[in-house]
């Protein structure tokens, strides 16, 4: 087992997963300490790295395309105290660092993990019920519904629409952008037969978020939403799965490899907690008959 502790977070790997428990420092953003411990499955990580410098360096995680609904929601945009993906290292810790780093390269070429994107998500998502107060209204998510509640800063008319409930079902998308300079930034509900073009502060179904502390916490009401919304990734004309069922299996066709892909994504699934032993076997039974 290769392990780094340092203020920013204790890093953890024992051959299968990663553990990543972030630190009390006062740097490390509020959106990495809500989210809490991630277990992030070998098979969701496409590489790692270690940059040095003169003071601090750096481990950086790079996860497959579509493995993690957080990323998925936050598009590139998690700044560098909220990426959970990042741990500042102390410069009398390097050589721990690169020896962590080794390890778990070693593991990716030994166990043959693929760097490619995936169409089903590795990761659960952060957990529900989740309620977060930020910028123009309350946002909350039982896993089924969101619901959004207006505050005093809300523009007149749209918290005349009164309080809005929205089920996942119908939703089609979900958008979080942070504040970035003069620019407010939102978390936006796109709802299917329902497209707007309206700026957040007049879209009901949007909070507009102004840069305050809490802003970031919206990001994770998005990638729990993003997590039970099909995946972008999926094939088209799948059917979307039920909630709480693994996602169907690829049409094959003749393509062998596409159907042992296949068996490692649910693998990862199952190792990850995603999905129960009854669904694992179902699933894997279904791809196996194509096979």
């Amino acid at each position: 087992m290769a392990e780094i502790i340092q203020k920013d977070g204790t890093w953890t790997f024992d051959g299968e997963a990663l553990r990543l428990t972030p630190g009390r420092d006062r740097n490390v953003g509020l959106l990495r300490r809500t989210l809490g411990e991630l277990v992030l499955p070998l098979g969701a990580l496409a590489g790692i790295s270690f940059e040095q410098g003169k003071k601090a360096g750096r481990l950086r995680l790079r996860l497959r395309d579509g493995a993690d609904p957080l990323l998925q929601a936050a598009g590139g945009r998690l700044t560098e105290p909220h990426d959970p993906y990042q741990l500042i290292v102390e410069s009398d810790r390097y050589g721990v660092a690169e020896y962590f780093t080794e390890e778990v390269r070693t593991a990716l070429l030994l166990d043959r993990v693929p760097s490619d994107p995936v169409t089903a998500y590795l990761l659960p998502g952060p957990s529900v019920p989740l309620s977060v107060s930020a910028g123009d209204g309350t946002v909350s998510f039982d896993g089924e519904r969101v619901r959004l509640e207006w505050n005093w800063k809300t523009e007149d008319a749209k918290a005349a629409a009164g309080t809005r409930t929205l089920a996942v079902t119908d939703l089609t998308a979900v958008e979080w952008q942070p504040a970035a300079g003069l620019e407010n930034g939102h978390l936006r509900f796109h709802v299917r037969h329902a497209p707007t073009e309206a700026p957040a502060k007049y879209d009901p179904n949007s909070v507009e978020l102004w840069g305050f502390k809490k802003d970031p916490l919206m990001a994770l009401v998005a990638a729990a939403v993003q997590a039970r919304l099909p995946h972008p990734a999926a094939p088209a004309g799948e059917p979307e799965p039920e909630a709480g069922r693994p996602p169907a299996p690829r049409p094959s066709g003749d393509d062998h490899d596409a159907l042992l892909r296949r068996l490692r994504e649910l693998g990862e699934l199952h190792r990850s907690g995603v999905l129960t032993d009854e669904e694992f076997t179902l699933a894997k039974q279904a791809v196996l008959k194509n096979l």
